[in-house]
């Protein structure tokens, strides 16, 4: 597999939950990271995607968001 993409994650299907049109998919990055993708039910039929598969996570982006947690109590949050 080559891509232009940089961001290729390496691990293995936890979960395929398929629905009507959409699918998302759990892959296990190691170390108790884990990533998911919605992607078409197409996608995973082509693929014959399935819960132990080795797959890849490939992230083509433009933008990252970078969150941190916010100290809310009660369930009155001031996070801004």
């Amino acid at each position: 597999m080559k891509l232009s993409a940089r961001n290729k994650l390496k691990g293995t299907i936890l979960k395929v939950d398929e629905g009507l049109i959409t699918a998302k998919v759990l892959l296990d990055l190691g170390n108790g990271n884990i990533i998911s993708a919605i992607i078409s039910r197409d996608a995973i039929l082509d693929l014959d995607l399935k819960q132990g598969d080795v797959a890849f996570a490939v992230i083509k982006s433009t933008e990252v968001i970078i969150g941190i947690p916010c100290e809310c109590k009660d369930g009155h949050c001031n996070c801004k």
